[in-house]
C-alpha cells in the first residue's frame, strides 16, 4: 500500500522518513519529493509498505503526529490518472 505524507519539515529526507515508518513494518520504497530547481524538499512524500495491514496501522498511528516538531498528515495515496495520448 502506498501512503501520502504531507506537511513535512523541509529538513526531513527520504532516509529519516523511512526510519519513522519502519517502526510499523517493512518499507519497500520511500521518497520525499524534491524541487528540481532548488534541490529543496517540497514538504511531502510517499512511503510504500509491503503489508497493507502494517501500512494502515502506520497511517492511523502517524497521522497527526510530529516529525521534527511539525505535525504531519498521512493518508492513502490516490493513483493519479494518466493522460491518454492518442
Amino acid at each position: 500500500m502506498k501512503l501520502f505524507i504531507a506537511k513535512l519539515d523541509y529538513g526531513v529526507d527520504s532516509d529519516s522518513l523511512q526510519t519513522v515508518f519502519e517502526e510499523y513494518g517493512n518499507v519497500s520504497s520511500c521518497n520525499v519529493v524534491m524541487d528540481r530547481e532548488t534541490g529543496r524538499s517540497k514538504g511531502f512524500g510517499f512511503v510504500e509498505m509491503e503489508n497493507d495491514e502494517e501500512a494502515m496501522n502506520a497511517m492511523n498511528e502517524l497521522d497527526g503526529s510530529s516529525i521534527r516538531g511539525r505535525e504531519i498528515v498521512v493518508k492513502q495515496a490516490e493513483e493519479k490518472p494518466r493522460d491518454k495520448k492518442w
